[in-house]
């Protein structure tokens, strides 16, 4: 039974110290890239408002998006939006196209994923409350229910926990973190 145990824990270190800390974060970049870049970039674009002036102006489609209920107060006029909407639609609107590129290149990769997790959190928070998604139960979800697919509170946790790994992990081995390091000799 020792030897059993014993095999198990070398086993279980193995995978932990030596294949975690290059795997875990470097497919957790990996899986970032392949499901939610495009997605999140393409949320930007159409923040842009046609043209590429969105990144310095916020444009009515931004405002509709990220302040719904305020946008429609005002009759969807964009010079209504108060300065601290406007701040938020630019920075979520640059959040949305720097943010998923720092996490791909693998730079600052730990505040990045801190930043995107931030996001999800205020994404959530308008589809919720702005959009109107918390009196949509199919929409919302319930954790600990028999169907794992809500669009809110089961894929936003899965999201956030991916995100996790890379606060917690950093970018592993394959990454301009890794190169900067290396070329600094910092451990």
């Amino acid at each position: 039974m020792t030897a059993l145990v014993n095999l198990y824990l070398r086993i279980a270190f193995t995978i932990e110290q030596r294949l975690g800390t290059v795997l875990m974060p470097t497919l957790a970049r990996f899986v970032f890239a392949a499901l939610f870049a495009i997605y999140y970039w393409t949320s930007a674009l159409t923040k842009l408002g046609g043209d590429i002036s969105g990144l310095w102006q916020p444009s009515f489609n931004a405002y509709a998006q990220i302040f719904p209920k305020a946008a429609e107060a005002s009759g969807y006029d964009i010079s209504a939006a108060s300065s601290f909407e406007k701040f938020t639609i630019l920075a979520g609107t640059w959040a949305e196209f720097v943010l998923p590129a720092l996490i791909i290149l693998g730079l600052f990769t730990r505040i990045s994923a801190a930043g995107m997790i931030g996001f999800v959190v205020i994404q959530t928070l308008t589809d919720l409350y702005g959009h109107g998604a918390i009196d949509q139960p199919d929409t919302l979800g319930a954790w600990f229910d028999k169907d794992p697919g809500s669009l809110i509170l089961d894929q936003r946790a899965l999201w956030v926990m991916l995100l996790l790994i890379l606060v917690f992990r950093g970018a592993g081995p394959v990454s301009v973190d890794q190169l900067i390091k290396q070329r600094l000799n910092v451990r």
